[in-house]
């Protein structure tokens, strides 16, 4: 994406990619701290990596709302996309329209047993991502949460220090999981995209065609990181069985069921507004 940005502008936009450790000593700056201050011009975050900031972005993460991907980007692309963008401006943050990455729908793996329904979470513990009323759903259930940065997770739960984690299926093939986890419980409980981000002060500093040539190569190349992960998700189930992993399909109306006290403090944490467009996706939650 970044190389067709640098073609179209002739050289004008270099933008070097870096792994970023977020593994900061206590007094370091975060990376969106930085990104609104303008040290970082560009960063992807999930939505729940952005509730810290706009408690509406949980909207892109809420449990058992979205059932596919089209209805999804339907969302992503549409309404909820410019009330989330509205939310980032207003924090210094410019959300580059329909510019947002797939990951995937999430599963649970597990080293000790699979989750056949709700009430196997009951005690376990579990690295989740994610901001605090996100981990408020696996609690509803009993587990017992930890969260963590992503590249401390493959150690952790090969030492037993969590037993269980809930990523979609591509975390665990490009991460190894398979070395260290057993099981792998199809519940489809949540969604996750990385959302394109820009420092509002440096992109408000552009070129009027520079600004066009970054939106529209992150749509051209969002639509087809979309397909392609969407693409190695649905091959990824073979391929771990292969690699050893057991896969069963939980039984997701055990934890639909009993959500009706969950969903009324998500729907105050991610307020009224974000709630309602979602319900309009998605029909009545609870």
């Amino acid at each position: 994406m970044w190389e067709a940005v640098k073609a179209e502008t002739r050289g004008r936009v270099q933008v070097e990619i870096f792994p970023l450790n977020n593994n900061f000593k206590p007094g370091d700056p975060d990376p969106l701290t930085l990104l609104v201050n303008g040290q970082l011009e560009f960063f992807t975050n999930s939505g729940n990596g952005l509730a810290a900031i706009a408690p509406a972005l949980n909207v892109q993460a809420t449990p058992y709302a979205f059932r596919t991907q089209t209805q999804v980007y339907r969302a992503m692309d549409g309404d909820i996309g410019d009330y989330i963008r509205q939310e980032l401006s207003a924090k210094g943050i410019y959300a580059v329209p329909r510019g947002c990455f797939e990951n995937g729908m999430h599963q649970f793996s597990c080293a000790t047993k699979p989750i056949r329904n709700a009430d196997d979470l009951r005690g376990l513990k579990i690295r989740v991502p994610g901001s605090p009323a996100y981990h408020e759903f696996f609690k509803t259930f009993g587990a017992v949460t930890s969260s963590m940065n992503i590249n401390l997770m493959y150690e952790a739960l090969k030492n037993g220090a969590v037993e269980a984690q809930e990523d979609p299926l591509d975390v665990a093939e490009l991460l190894h999981l398979y070395e260290v986890q057993k099981y792998m419980s199809m519940t489809n409980h949540s969604w996750s995209g990385y959302n394109m981000l820009a420092s509002l002060k440096v992109w408000q500093g552009l070129p009027a065609d520079v600004r066009q040539s970054i939106e529209r190569n992150t749509v051209k190349f969002a639509r087809l990181q979309r397909a392609d992960t969407e693409s190695l998700n649905k091959t990824l189930r073979a391929r771990l069985t292969q690699r050893g992993m057991i896969f069963n399909d939980a039984d997701i109306a055990s934890f639909r069921s009993r959500l009706g006290p969950f969903y009324a403090g998500w729907r105050q944490s991610i307020g009224e507004r974000a709630w309602t467009l979602l319900e309009g996706h998605v029909g009545k939650l609870a």
